[in-house]
């Protein structure tokens, strides 16, 4: 560990708050160097919705390996690519009815999103992204001026342009329409509001806190974009392939994005692989206008078929996820109600955020639930928000293990808060 503080930049996170040095992982559980086990509920920030090394992914990669096989090709087609858009179309797509155009993007969702950004601009002759509050969508320059936290903006050391920030489903309050108030806006002459380009959005909003918006609302940001003449952005970098129990998070408003952004869990390994799925009418791109030497990684597009036809030629999977969030609700709302229900607990799928309050009783939670063998990171405003993100795959003892650390973690972090 003292390489890392004399050799690493001081930009690192993850060691800091999870001070251990993992050497193996697999499924739910990772190993540190000295031999201690962690359940991981953190899964790569999303990447890992299918566990880690799984056998059957691995195989595919190994026997790609061993072909002689092309790894990397800028964006020329081999099998890997053909097969995978293939398995894609016919899994995914053609069973949900929607038909689209794919373009693998730099590995990175940031890339993906900037991407869909320029894209969007490039369709509509407009420069307004509309964007939400506690909305996350990356650190490059175009993708955080479209993100709302503050430390995030202020890092970038640039004045940050281009995006008008509307409030997200529920920020205003249960009595408020945030919809109506973006469509009051778009329609008034003189609310200083441009016509946007792009209407970008999560379904979900991870990194903000778990804030999860309803079916009506979206639908009703939906036709706003339309009746604007504005592209439907949505990001489901974190919350897509199976995390909200259908593999797109929209599934369940009946929702047709103009663009869809995929990253994180795409690969099914951790691999690196990001990808826009872009409606026909929309794809208004010429060649080489937006490019990066590592698109299309070939390892990981194998792994991301591999995924494909392991878990999503039916809905066994998915009705799986639905099930297991049910449990993961309701212990979390059990845990809540022990103490009041001063905590609050929302999500959908197998994605939670139970809301501690404040921040430094969430610091200590999760401290103190990394002692006992439990790994969760925190997102929201001011970090107060503990995030559960277990893997799809995961066996029901090992997550009733990790909600019972969670419990005693958070049981010790109140007493030494209370005043003696």
């Amino acid at each position: 560990m003292q390489a890392l503080e004399s050799l690493e930049s001081g930009v690192r996170m993850y060691s800091r708050s999870l001070p251990a040095v993992f050497c193996r992982a697999c499924g739910s559980i990772m190993l540190t160097e000295d031999g201690r086990k962690i359940i991981d509920f953190l899964c790569g920030a999303g990447t890992l919705n299918y566990g880690h090394n799984n056998r059957r992914f691995k195989a595919s990669i190994t026997d790609y390996l061993a072909s002689d096989a092309v790894i990397h090709g800028l964006d020329m087609a081999t099998p890997a690519k053909l097969e995978f858009m293939d398995t894609f179309y016919s899994v995914i797509l053609r069973r949900r009815n929607l038909q689209y155009r794919f373009q693998f993007t730099g590995p990175t969702g940031a890339n993906a999103i900037e991407a869909a950004i320029k894209l969007s601009r490039k369709v509509t002759g407009r420069q307004n992204i509309i964007s939400f509050t506690n909305g996350y969508h990356g650190m490059s320059l175009g993708a955080i001026a479209a993100s709302g936290n503050r430390y995030y903006r202020k890092a970038s050391g640039v004045s940050l342009s281009g995006a008008t920030f509307m409030p997200y489903d529920g920020y205003l309050g249960p009595d408020a329409d945030a919809a109506d108030y973006l469509q009051k806006l778009l329609s008034d002459e003189s609310s200083g509001v441009d016509y946007p380009a792009a209407i970008l959005l999560e379904t979900v909003q991870g990194e903000g806190g778990i804030n999860v918006a309803r079916k009506e609302w979206l639908q009703s940001i939906q036709a706003i974009a339309k009746s604007a003449g504005a592209l439907l952005i949505v990001d489901d970098i974190q919350m897509g392939c199976g995390r909200t129990g259908e593999f797109f998070s929209f599934e369940f408003a009946n929702l047709s994005p103009d663009i869809v952004v995929l990253s994180k869990s795409l690969s099914g390994f951790g691999l690196p692989l990001s990808m826009l799925l872009i409606k026909e009418e929309c794809d208004a791109w010429q060649p080489g206008e937006h490019t990066g030497t590592f698109r299309g990684n070939n390892l990981a597009l194998v792994s991301a078929t591999a995924a494909l036809d392991l878990y999503w030629r039916d809905d066994i999977f998915a009705q799986g996820v639905h099930r297991t969030g049910e449990v993961m609700r309701h212990r979390l709302e059990s845990i809540a109600a022990e103490y009041g229900n001063r905590f609050s607990v929302r999500g959908r799928g197998m994605a939670f955020g139970f809301d501690c309050g404040a921040p430094e009783l969430a610091a200590r939670t999760a401290r103190t639930a990394f002692e006992k063998g439990l790994m969760v990171e925190r997102c929201g405003p001011v970090d107060q928000v503990i995030k559960f993100l277990p893997a799809l795959t995961i066996d029901s003892e090992t997550l009733n293990d990790g909600l019972e650390i969670f419990e005693h973690s958070l049981d010790e972090a109140l007493k030494q808060t209370r005043p003696s």
